[in-house]
């Protein structure tokens, strides 16, 4: 009877530098050693099918060792006896696994990912794109392949988000998914943007609302009312004036005494800003609950405030309530937006007679009362000035709260 092949057998096999060699083995007809001239070995089974010659690589050594071997020749037999043919088997899987792997790589979600990694890591306002993306984009096709979008897919997506009443929302996501596109096509995925020659959904106006002083009054009793975190919130983004995501994302390690200070990549302008805090934002502050070891806003203990949309319909919502309550009868609020609060605060400065270069060092814009040499040579940030200033403004509300008649308080009464 023949002797198998075993381990050390084929351990011994030299291979011939001159050419390709197939050792049988004695032990099971059609099961070959294939000895290249580099010395690689691997397993093969040689048989017929169809009445034709056919050949099955079955695995290398010694990942597949002699036993491996035999068995898997064994199997691919019994397929032949049972009409199957094991090499076109083995082809169909190969080819299945290749689509799978192309699939993956092509879909909608994993090229976020990837946009994300390798363009919007980089950026100051990368987080806040991609959240856009995971939100609209991902959330609908993240299972697709990226090749089979569509310029009416493209508008279908933006019309349903415009149609939701977030037009302002579908033009930010028009953008965004735009640029993803072109990164897409520049790397040779996709050979055509489909959102390109895709309009605006909607022509955008510059807002100029500002709340009236009953606004103001009715909002910071709207935020006693709510409590944290929207009331909180709400009260500093009015007194401080700053921007939504400067103050939601406020770390609690920015904050020294009365002093907050913003580094320069949590600024829009990329501009360090020293923040005083009134003795009102203070005290709104000193009484948040410890929710978060990092962030002075946070829910959850790990990461900042976010939902900002529904925060601000809770805020609008507690002050219709309150004003019909006052008045007896229904009241409704006119909408009005997070920075609209900002804008508020700015208006509010220039009616107490504050000088706009103090405004807009508050606020820390750059116009052109500030561009220019003012910005290079200029190096004065206002400190006292900005103090002064937003105390007053912080006084101001205070009286409005309370329904003291006379409520402008000038910048001298604040020093």
């Amino acid at each position: 009877m023949a002797r198998a092949m075993t381990t050390k057998g084929v351990e011994a096999i030299k291979p011939d530098p001159a050419k390709r060699i197939e050792i049988p083995n004695p032990a099971l007809s059609g099961l070959y050693l294939v000895v290249q001239p580099s010395g690689a070995k691997s397993w093969a089974l040689r048989y017929r099918f169809g009445g034709k010659p056919a050949k099955l690589t079955l695995g290398k050594w010694p990942m597949m060792g002699v036993a491996d071997a035999r068995t898997a020749a064994t199997e691919a037999l019994e397929a032949v006896e049972h009409g199957r043919n094991p090499a076109v088997a083995k082809k169909a899987a190969k080819a299945d696994q290749r689509e799978a792997i192309a699939t993956e790589r092509d879909k909608v979600k994993t090229l976020v990912a990837q946009f994300d990694k390798r363009h919007l890591s980089g950026l100051k306002r990368g987080r806040e794109v991609r959240r856009a993306l995971d939100v609209h984009v991902v959330a609908a096709w993240g299972e697709r392949d990226i090749g089979d979008i569509t310029k009416r897919d493209v508008i279908d997506l933006l019309d349903g988000i415009a149609d939701s009443g977030r037009k302002v929302t579908a033009n930010r996501v028009r953008a965004y998914l735009g640029k993803f596109l072109n990164w897409a096509v520049e790397r040779d995925i996709i050979s055509m943007n489909p959102a390109m020659g895709v309009k605006a959904v909607a022509k955008e106006v510059s807002r100029d609302r500002v709340l009236s002083d009953d606004e103001i009054r009715l909002l910071w009793l709207a935020g006693d009312n709510l409590g944290f975190p929207w009331g909180p919130f709400a009260k500093t983004l009015l007194l401080t004036g700053q921007r939504l995501n400067e103050v939601a994302q406020m770390p609690r390690a920015e904050i020294d005494g009365d002093l907050w200070s913003l580094p320069p990549d949590r600024t829009k302008n990329g501009r360090a800003h020293d923040v005083p805090l009134s003795t009102s934002a203070l005290e709104v502050v000193a009484a948040l609950p410890k929710t978060s070891a990092s962030y002075v806003f946070s829910t959850n203990g790990t990461s900042p405030l976010q939902g900002f949309s529904k925060g601000n319909k809770h805020i609008r919502d507690k002050m219709a309530e309150i004003a019909t309550e006052e008045a007896g009868e229904p009241v409704e609020i006119e909408h009005w937006t997070w920075h609209d609060l900002r804008r508020t605060c700015a208006t509010g400065l220039a009616r107490m007679g504050i000088p706009v270069r103090v405004t807009e060092a508050c606020l820390n814009h750059v116009s052109g009362t500030a561009a220019g040499i003012v910005s290079v040579y200029q190096r004065h940030d206002y400190a006292d000035e900005k103090r002064q200033a937003l105390e007053a403004w912080a006084r101001f509300v205070t009286e409005l709260v309370e329904g003291k008649p006379d409520n402008v308080v000038r910048l001298a009464e604040a020093g």
